[in-house]
C-alpha cells in the first residue's frame, strides 16, 4: 500500500522501519529546519544532507512530485518539505501516519485518507483518526488504541538505564548551536558537549552522545538539542531503537488489519422510512443544531477504505450524501417497508462491488453511535468470517450490523417490514455482539426523543 508518514524523525523512521521491510511504498513529510536530535537514525536528515541511509533503508529528499514518484519507483523512501501534507492531494495515500509527535494535532483529520493512525498525545481514535499508537515507554508501549488517547505527555523522558531528565541536553540560550561532542562519543559529567548562542551546554551525566542536533540550527533556551546513554553502546547511536521498533510494531498491525479490510466490506446506511411513529421526515429534524441524517454521513465518512452508499429517497439527503463521496441508491417507494430498502442497498453495492466479503448496514437515526464502535464491528467481522457482527448492550442487540456474504441470499429474501431480525434469530450461533455504550444504540423514533438528545 501507499504510505504517508507524518515526520520523519527518529520514531517515525522506527515505523517506516517497520512499513518498509513488510514491503509497503513510503513517502515521509518535514519541516524545512528539522529539529531531530538522533539525526543519525533519522531520515529527516535528508532534508539537509540530499540523502540519509539508516540500516536498510535510504530516504532521498523530493522537491516536488514528479522526483518523488522515480524515488518510490526506484524502491527507495521519499522525502519531502512538506509541513502540511500538501503532497497527499496527488500522492493518495492509503494509510496516514501522523508521527509528528509534537504532543497536539497539528491538523491530521480522520478523512485525510482510507486510514489515519493518530502516533502519541494528542488524537483520539474515531474522532481525528482511526486509530491510536501508544509512545509511552512501559507496559504498553506500542499498544493500539480503538477507542480514546494516548497516555498525556508527562514532560518528563522516559527511564532509561536508570536516568530520566539527567539523559537530556538543553540549550542555555537562544541562537546557533555548535557541537563539542559528536554522536558516539563518550563525555564524562560536567563536560561541555556544545555551545548555544555562545553559551556553554554541560552534560548532566556521563555516558555516550546518543544525539545531537546539527550544527548551525537555530535553538532555544532550554530546547532539547541532545541526549546521553548511559549504556555506553556506541551501535545504539546508529540503529532504530527498541522504542522505536515497538512503535512501529504497533504501526504495522494496524496497516495490516486495515490490509485485510480493504475494500472488502461496504457500508449502506438506510434513510428512506416513511417516520410514522415521529409523524413526519424526522431524518430532517435537528440534533445537536445537526439534521439527524447528517451524523450518520459523518461516521461514514470516517470509513475511506470502504465504499459506501445511502439508501434513500429526499434529495437533500442525497445532495449532501454525494458531497462527501457517499453514492445514493434510490428507493420511491419507502411503503414497502424495511426489506424493499435492504434489498435496494444490498443489489445496489454488490453491482459496484462483487467481491465484497460483507455489507454493514446502518440506520440513520442514531446519533449516539460512535466510530470507535464502527471500527470495532469491522474488526471483529474481519476476524470471524462467516459471523453476524453487531452493535449490543448487555445481551441486547441493535444497530448497525455486519452482514457477512453467507447471509446475502436470506437478506434477499425478507419481505415487507421484515428486518434483519429474523435472520439473527435463525443463526443466533454465529452472532456476535459487540458491546456499545446504551445512549449509542438510543434511536429516534418520537418526536420528544428529540429532547433528550439536545
Amino acid at each position: 500500500m501507499k504510505i504517508l508518514i507524518r515526520g520523519a524523525g527518529d520514531l517515525a523512521t522506527g515505523i517506516a522501519s517497520r512499513l518498509y521491510g513488510a514491503g509497503h511504498t513510503i513517502l515521509m513529510t518535514e519541516i524545512e529546519t528539522p529539529l531531530t536530535v538522533r539525526r543519525t537514525v533519522a531520515l529527516s536528515r535528508a532534508v539537509y544532507a540530499g540523502s540519509a541511509q539508516v540500516e536498510d533503508m535510504k530516504g532521498i529528499l523530493a522537491e516536488d512530485q514528479a522526483s518523488a514518484e522515480k524515488v518510490l519507483s526506484e524502491g527507495d523512501i521519499a522525502v519531502m518539505v512538506d509541513p502540511e501534507a500538501v503532497c497527499r492531494k496527488w500522492y493518495h495515500p492509503d494509510v496516514i501516519v501522523d508521527a509528528i509527535l509534537a504532543k497536539k494535532n497539528l491538523g491530521t483529520e480522520i478523512t485525510d485518507a482510507p486510514f489515519v493512525i493518530g502516533v502519541g498525545p494528542g488524537f483520539t481514535a474515531g474522532e481525528d483518526c482511526n486509530c491510536v499508537v501508544e509512545t509511552k515507554r512501559g507496559h504498553t508501549l506500542g499498544n493500539i488504541i480503538w477507542r480514546g488517547s494516548a497516555i498525556p505527555n508527562t514532560g518528563v523522558p522516559g527511564n532509561v538505564a536508570g536516568y530520566t531528565i539527567e539523559r537530556l541536553i538543553r540549550a542555555s540560550a537562544d541562537g546557533r548551536i555548535e557541537p563539542k561532542a559528536e554522536i558516539g562519543d563518550y563525555v564524562e559529567k560536567g563536560q561541555v558537549v556544545a555551545l548555544t548562542g555562545g553559551v556553554p551546554v554541560y552534560a548532566q551525566m556521563s555516558g555516550v552522545v546518543r544525539g545531537m542536533l546539527q550544527e548551525g540550527a537555530s535553538v532555544w533556551k532550554n530546547l532539547k538539542i541532545g541526549d546521553i546513554d548511559a549504556r555506553a553502546e556506541v551501535s545504539h547511536c546508529y540503529t532504530v531503537s527498541d522504542k522505536a521498533r515497538a512503535i512501529g510494531g504497533g504501526v504495522l498491525e494496524a496497516v495490516a488489519s486495515f490490509e485485510r479490510m480493504y475494500g472488502r466490506y461496504a457500508i449502506v446506511i438506510l434513510a428512506a422510512g416513511a417516520g410514522t411513529r415521529f409523524g413526519g421526515n424526522k431524518l430532517n429534524a435537528f440534533v445537536k443544531n445537526r439534521p439527524l441524517y447528517a451524523h450518520m454521513l459523518d461516521k461514514a465518512s470516517a470509513f475511506g477504505g470502504f465504499p459506501a452508499y445511502i439508501v434513500t429517497g429526499d434529495e437533500k439527503i442525497a445532495e449532501d450524501a454525494r458531497t462527501q463521496g457517499i453514492g445514493v441508491l434510490w428507493n420511491r417507494e419507502p411503503e414497502m417497508g424495511i426489506s424493499h430498502s435492504l434489498k435496494i442497498g444490498l443489489n445496489g453495492v454488490l453491482d459496484r462491488n462483487p467481491e465484497l466479503n460483507g455489507v454493514l448496514f446502518s440506520v440513520c437515526d442514531q446519533p449516539g453511535l460512535t466510530v470507535t464502535t464502527i471500527q470495532k464491528i469491522f474488526n471483529t467481522g474481519a476476524r470471524h468470517p462467516g459471523r453476524i457482527v453487531c452493535a449490543g448492550n448487555g445481551v441486547k442487540t441493535g444497530n448497525p450490523v455486519l452482514w457477512d456474504k453467507n447471509y446475502f441470499p436470506d437478506l434477499m429474501q425478507l419481505s415487507g417490514d421484515e428486518g434483519g431480525r429474523q435472520i439473527i434469530g435463525k443463526y443466533r450461533e454465529k452472532l456476535i455482539v459487540v458491546q456499545a455504550e446504551p445512549e449509542e444504540l438510543k434511536d429516534i423514533d418520537r418526536r420528544e426523543d428529540l429532547s433528550e438528545e439536545g
